[in-house]
């Protein structure tokens, strides 16, 4: 936010919070209808769109107040809330995810349905913009194109029956796992990559701009013990001086 704080949707306990050297979590705020903190997964809060150092809209698959009560509205009980005013801005989308502020357009994703599009701020509706290849969730921007992730559906009840089935079974297509851009201007899939694999799932995209030919370095392959960053030289001090000698950084 404007103040520097990590400010992250906190699902489990259905609420905005921040990072806190105490605690495991600071709450900052909760939809109207939450009427207490509890790690029961209450509404399925899962996204929030900034504006300008701020919170402004969150995502929930279900304005409910019982634990796990989201589940029996995955269909159509979705909503984006107006953090400021608490306020439901546009309802009846299908598990939406990933709100994100950009060009002056509420974007996000009815992910049940398997639709990126915008919501309409003045009727309160979501309009289509794109059908996607898979669940929706991720979302970021790069001048006219939108970026997002899609994944496969988990085998599971959480994701059984909805929308998304009967729109790619009735284009005969099955689901996959990649990343999608979509021309803002036309609503047209320009480019996308398909990842197979383990990789079933991607829960979020960046773009880096300006960076050419980047790498995912992880813990599993060789690659982590032999990429090494090496900062400036720093002066050592005089201990004499009582100044502070730095610890010695050891690479094997």
């Amino acid at each position: 936010d404007g103040a520097g704080r990590v400010i992250f949707a906190n699902t489990l306990f259905s609420c905005l919070a921040t990072v806190s050297t105490r605690h495991s979590f600071a709450p900052v705020w909760r939809p109207p209808f939450i009427s207490k903190l509890a790690a029961e997964d209450r509404c399925h809060l899962n996204g929030v769109a900034m504006e300008s150092g701020v919170p402004r809209y969150v995502t929930v698959i279900g304005r409910t107040d019982m634990a796990d009560g989201w589940r029996e509205h995955r269909k159509d009980g979705g909503a984006v809330i107006d953090v400021a005013t608490g306020e439901t801005v546009v309802g009846g989308l299908s598990m939406p995810h990933s709100p994100r502020l950009h060009h002056g357009r509420l974007w996000l994703h009815d992910s049940g349905n398997g639709y990126f599009g915008y919501a309409d701020l003045k009727t309160g509706k979501f309009e289509r913009v794109a059908l996607c290849r898979g669940y929706l969730r991720g979302l970021a921007f790069a001048g006219d194109f939108a970026v997002m992730g899609v994944s496969l559906p988990r085998g599971s009840l959480s994701f059984g029956g909805l929308g998304l089935d009967e729109a790619l079974s009735r284009r005969n297509v099955t689901p996959m796992c990649g990343v999608v851009v979509v021309d803002l201007r036309s609503g047209d899939v320009v480019h996308w990559l398909q990842i197979e694999g383990v990789v079933e799932e991607l829960y979020d995209v960046v773009v880096l701009p300006g960076v050419t030919r980047p790498m995912a370095i992880g813990f599993k392959s060789d690659e982590v013990r032999r990429v090494i960053s090496v900062g400036d030289a720093q002066p050592l001090g005089d201990p004499r001086k009582g100044a502070a000698r730095p610890n010695p950084i050891l690479v094997d």
